[in-house]
């Protein structure tokens, strides 16, 4: 008898069990990865040099769900209303920071993370570079030799205007960081108006931004034979094939300032979205790709450079720590014109001491002092303080009564050897007329202030011994009451030497607004380099 069998039993069917599975992890899946790219649009205040990174948001678009809506406008300190951006992306955000500080605790510190870094370098065209090289010792150009050059007229410059644009703040912070040669960051009274005029005689370009200063130096090739602008940016231009001759980037050797191109979150609401667009860009693959489109730095140190960033930025020049100190700069730059060769050169009137007590090693001191000014004194601090290509000077030489006068305006070195010549070789009087020398100092100035109104003009005196002369101070004083009122603001700067009445030199700086300097407790020749006519 065969054994019975039961039945078999039906075998469960898992397939739609495990296919359901399946599905519900997908769609569980699919909702995280939509939720993780829910789409954002941010309203980012960008510098108009950060157009080159426009194709890559596509991107970030695309991997992060974060669109970045980019409105480019030119602006040093992102001053102006804010409150319709979510995010800004200037190329520095020092300047803003300096004015969120001074305000105090009335507005929070926008967070900011550095994106790319470009240091501010010069690019000149080639014949330019080798010459101003042939001219140092190891031909490593600084900023002194670029403000050397710019001011004995052979070097014109193109740079973006510092009051609007940030790259060409940084510049402009970077060469009177260097001019002021402390070797930290610029303080209130580093900054001083004769130490980049004859740096800025040289400026034949300009713009609002340095987008607009590099589209008009394609325009007007042989308008400047230098641009001042981010390494990126000239590397930029020289791979465009739209320069006759690429220019050559030279890194000067008293440093640079650094701009680190920081994405800041404004509306602190979006800060999700805002993380997204950060660890995108600065992603190693992601930074490589804007390297290679944009030539900045990466801010990561393990992407490889190509040979054209691997240039050692050097010394990274400090940014001022005060507000006022990058104000007081900005202001000084608009009274020179603010925009290329829009304003004559100053006229400075010297008052020179020709009495018998200058003989010998004080007269010898003082045309040291004038030749140092007319471009003898190699230092980085004679170059930047020396005798500028369009400058006007007027040399009284007076004992008891004014001995000789000369005026100059400055076109090229001939004109510098004969007022050292006409400084080098007068004789002297006996006698020492101050306040009678000052009067025709005056005299000048009234009839220059007719003639050029809008040149600015000061009165440097020199003298090493006391009034014994001549018209009293209280008959001076007299005088300079009745002159208009263009003159009487012309402002005398006495320098104080051997044994003149320093009270009295005082007195006559504050009656005319200028400031007195002691020479004896320096020299000559660094008096006149801190003086030259600046408030």
């Amino acid at each position: 008898m065969s054994p019975r069998r039961h039945p078999a039993r039906p075998r469960r069917r898992r397939e739609p069990v495990l296919a359901l599975c399946l599905l519900l992890l997908g769609a569980a899946t699919l909702t995280a990865c939509t939720e993780d790219k829910e789409h954002r649009t941010l309203r980012v205040l960008a510098s108009p040099e950060l157009a080159d990174v426009e194709p890559l948001l596509k991107e970030l678009e695309d991997d992060t769900g974060v669109e970045l809506k980019m409105e480019y406008k030119a602006t040093a300190d992102l001053s102006g209303p804010l409150g319709s951006y979510d995010l800004a992306w200037p190329a520095s955000d020092r300047s803003y920071l300096l004015r969120q500080q001074e305000k105090g605790e009335r507005t929070a510190r926008p967070e900011s993370t550095a994106i790319m870094r470009s240091p501010v370098v010069v690019g000149l065209t080639r014949a330019v570079a080798d010459r101003l090289r042939r001219g140092v010792p190891g031909g490593r150009l600084s900023w002194a030799d670029i403000a050397d050059a710019a001011a004995d007229g052979t070097l014109r410059f193109g740079m973006a205007d510092p009051r609007r644009s940030d790259t060409g703040r940084a510049a402009l912070v970077g060469v009177a960081t260097a001019a002021a040669g402390t070797g930290g960051a610029l303080r209130a009274k580093d900054v001083s108006c004769d130490r980049l005029r004859g740096f800025r005689s040289g400026q034949t370009l300009t713009g609002a931004s340095s987008r607009e200063l590099i589209d008009t130096y394609v325009r007007r090739q042989s308008a400047a034979d230098a641009l001042i602008a981010h390494e990126s940016e000239l590397l930029t231009l020289n791979a465009a094939g739209k320069l006759k001759q690429p220019l050559e980037i030279v890194h000067p050797e008293d440093g640079m300032v650094l701009s680190d191109f920081p994405l800041m979150l404004l509306d602190a609401g979006e800060h999700k979205a805002y993380r997204k667009a950060v660890d995108w860009l600065r992603r190693d693959d992601v930074q490589k790709k804007l390297m290679e489109r944009t030539w900045r730095r990466p801010v990561g140190p393990d992407v490889p450079r190509p040979a054209k960033l691997r240039a050692e930025i050097g010394n990274a020049l400090s940014y001022p720590d005060q507000l006022a100190v990058v104000e007081r700069l900005m202001e000084n730059y608009g009274s020179t014109g603010g925009s290329a060769r829009s304003a004559a050169g100053d006229h400075v009137v010297f008052l020179l001491d020709f009495s018998t007590s200058m003989r010998g090693r004080r007269m010898a001191d003082l045309r040291a002092a004038f030749a140092d000014l007319s471009g003898a004194d190699p230092t980085a601090a004679g170059k930047f303080a020396r005798f500028y290509r369009g400058e006007r000077l007027t040399v009284v030489r007076f004992a008891g009564r004014v001995l000789q006068e000369r005026t100059v305006t400055v076109r090229g070195d001939g004109d510098l050897k004969a007022l050292n010549s006409f400084v080098g070789k007068g004789g002297f009087g006996d006698d020492t007329a101050v306040w009678s020398a000052l009067g025709r100092g005056y005299d000048v100035a009234a009839g220059a202030v007719a003639d050029h109104p809008r040149q600015p003009l000061s009165i440097v005196l020199m003298t090493d011994g006391e009034n014994n002369a001549g018209m009293s101070y209280g008959e001076f004083r007299r005088r300079h009451a009745r002159l208009g009122a263009a003159a009487r603001d012309v402002p005398t700067f006495p320098v104080h030497f051997g044994e003149a009445d320093a009270g009295a030199l005082r007195r006559a700086a504050g009656a005319t607004g200028g400031r007195m300097v002691d020479a004896n407790s320096s020299s000559l020749s660094q008096a006149f380099k801190e003086i030259r006519g600046c408030r």
